[in-house]
């Protein structure tokens, strides 16, 4: 079958309609992008990953990112990636609170058809939107950003969500071609990293108010929730996932003590998942440090973090009250499934971690999951 990709000024005729849409996720608060485990052969490691989906979905977390970045995508095979996907709709989908995690699926590529193809299987295995790369390498202009990401719109059978990552990809999605994007009714929002306080900015005062502006960056949460954005698409929280939570929910209730608060007490760690190697190594790290992740392994061309930074993140982990101040792994306990079946998991000790115990969890907000 071919994918008709239409030309911008099929584009332009007419302003959409944007009343009366339906499958529109609201995308607010804190976003996971998970990690994908492996086994220390390289093998994805699914009861790793379904364990560490229910801690997330217990801990209260807004949203899960599979297969972005963090999640080492360009790594995975086509059936790897729709296997990590599946896993993590089936076992969100355990749990009652199925229906406040929203499931955010990243399938874009440099290839307008396969990025199409791969927004369909995600929609065929039960996401709730895609989170769509600017296409990498082959360096698109504003006009070309723009077709690709409304032929995804039209045709991908998902919400998209923009993901403007330029030193990942070498291409910015400007101000302007968001807001225009913004006008069609499956861009639901956009993962800002471009580090552009002044673009950010303007995109947050000027889209539509039912499209979401999220944090590509934990240290840019703060900032981008004070501009009146929406959340942050979170590497943290793949450590910390009721602490970022509390981050955006006390921004949005206005709290904006509490939520500075938060901010500077993880701004260690946010600074952290990004030393000694590139993402998602530091983070894998720690999480295998925390006793979440039995094995930190990621796959060539990436390599698990050096002896140094990792002494240093196990020192940093320790001053956060994240691992036991021994240097041990954290407690175990049993997180157990509504199938019945008991899952072995990890519960974090000490500090503002969110507990486990018996399958239910205290999150940072005081309720209970």
């Amino acid at each position: 079958m071919t994918t008709h990709i239409p030309a911008i000024e099929e584009f332009q005729m007419t302003r959409i309609d944007r009343t009366g849409i339906a499958g529109r996720p609201a995308l607010r608060g804190a976003f996971t992008a998970l990690v994908t485990p492996f086994t220390a052969d390289g093998v994805l490691d699914e009861p790793a990953l379904r364990q560490l989906v229910r801690w997330q979905v217990l801990a209260g977390i807004d949203g899960l990112v599979p297969c972005g970045t963090t999640g080492e995508a360009p790594t995975l095979s086509a059936a790897e990636r729709e296997r990590v996907i599946a896993l993590t709709v089936e076992t969100v989908g355990e749990r009652p609170s199925r229906s406040r995690v929203t499931i955010v699926a990243g399938t874009g590529t440099n290839h307008t058809a396969t990025t199409i193809g791969a927004t369909r299987r995600a929609a065929e295995l039960g996401a709730d939107a895609a989170l769509v790369v600017t296409p990498y390498y082959n360096r698109p202009d504003q006009r070309m950003l723009e077709t690709h990401f409304r032929a995804v719109a039209d045709e991908g059978d998902l919400p998209i969500v923009v993901y403007n990552v330029p030193s990942r990809t070498g291409a910015n999605v400007e101000a302007d071609t968001f807001l225009r994007l913004a006008e069609h009714p499956r861009v639901i929002g956009v993962k800002e990293a471009s580090g552009n306080l002044e673009q950010i900015a303007r995109i947050c005062r000027e889209r539509p108010r039912d499209v979401a502006v999220l944090a590509g960056d934990d240290a840019w949460t703060l900032p981008i929730l004070a501009m009146g954005g929406d959340g942050v698409v979170s590497v943290a929280s793949n450590e910390i996932p009721g602490e970022m939570v509390s981050l955006c929910a006390a921004a949005r209730a206005g709290d904006w003590d509490a939520a500075r608060r938060q901010h500077e007490r993880w701004l260690p760690l946010f600074l952290a998942n990004f030393r000694g190697g590139p993402n998602p190594v530091p983070a894998k790290a720690a999480l295998a440090l925390m006793g979440l992740l039995d094995s930190d392994a990621v796959r060539l061309p990436l390599l698990p973090l050096d002896a140094g930074p990792r002494a240093a993140l196990a020192g940093l982990l320790r001053e956060l009250g994240l691992v036991e101040g021994g240097g041990g792994r954290m407690a175990t306990a049993t997180v157990t499934a509504p199938t019945g079946a008991a899952a072995t998991g990890t519960a974090p000790t000490g500090g503002a971690r969110t507990a486990i115990r018996s399958g239910r969890v205290t999150t940072a907000r005081g309720g209970v999951a």
